[in-house]
């Protein structure tokens, strides 16, 4: 006999919760082996129970159901199922790379054939990157300049806003996000963040660095044509030759003040 199939859910609506319970009670060979409210008690315990099946609900507050599938990363269950009410951009993203997702109410006809597509996925070796990877690249593509980051430490979500950052480093497939009060780590490199955030704020200056602009404090020849930058705590870092009139122009943005309009 074959092991059970496991399965997370997630949805911050009570009767939404309560209705997929019911439905996969009545499914044979179905364990439902958590239910969560939110997107933060989602991601620890998607990491602790490792389920095979994620029924995740697309609009949550604080963290979407997007932002659960990003703070997971490579943890990602092989099936999700996105549970929505109205989404239009949603049930498009999802269609265009074979997501299943069910809208609400829930009807039982269409929940189990979601259920069977589901068995399926995971029954076929995968094949990278997958679905939800695909997923969301295009979403990172699609939304506004980040405003804030989500940051995983073990179970722990942190939420970094992007003022809070003064530098972000290269780290492999990671990047480090360096704050005054800590470090974090994001599931996302160097280059994807770079075009994501506003080029007004951020600006690389290496390979491996980009800096907030306002903590930028002096800029200095250093050896074979590169340069040295400096921060305001101190921070001292390489500059490629390449990106130092950039910095240059987008320092003199910062510091020199508007002009005045003439009578």
């Amino acid at each position: 006999m074959s092991a059970p199939l496991r399965i997370a859910i997630v949805d911050d609506e009570p009767p939404a919760r309560a209705k997929l319970v019911q439905l996969l009670g009545d499914e044979p060979g179905c364990e439902v082996v958590a239910v969560c409210a939110d997107g933060p008690t989602a991601v620890a315990a998607v990491l602790e129970q490792t389920p095979d099946v994620l029924f995740l609900d697309v609009q949550m507050p604080e963290l979407d159901g997007f932002a659960v599938l990003e703070a997971l990363g490579e943890d990602t269950p092989r099936a999700v199922v996105f549970t929505t009410a109205f989404d239009r951009y949603a049930l498009r993203a999802f269609e265009v790379h074979a997501l299943d997702y069910l809208l609400k109410p829930f009807d039982r006809a269409r929940f189990r054939a979601a259920l069977a597509r589901a068995r399926a996925e995971i029954a076929r070796p995968p094949a990278p990157p997958g679905p939800v990877a695909a997923l969301l690249g295009d979403l990172r593509r699609e939304r506004s300049r980040v405003s804030r980051f989500v940051a995983r430490s073990g179970s722990k979500i942190a939420f970094v806003p992007v003022e809070e950052v003064e530098r972000i480093e290269a780290a492999g497939n990671y990047a480090r996000l360096i704050t005054r009060t800590g470090d974090h780590l994001v599931r996302e490199t160097l280059r994807s963040l770079e075009e994501r955030l506003d080029p007004g704020q951020f600006v690389r200056i290496h390979r491996s660095h980009l800096v907030s602009a306002a903590r930028i404090a002096t800029l200095e020849p250093a050896d074979h044509g590169d340069y040295r930058l400096c921060l305001a705590d101190g921070t001292e870092l390489p500059v490629s030759r390449g990106y130092a009139e950039r910095i240059r122009a987008l320092t003199r943005a910062f510091r020199e003040p508007p002009t005045a309009p003439q009578a």
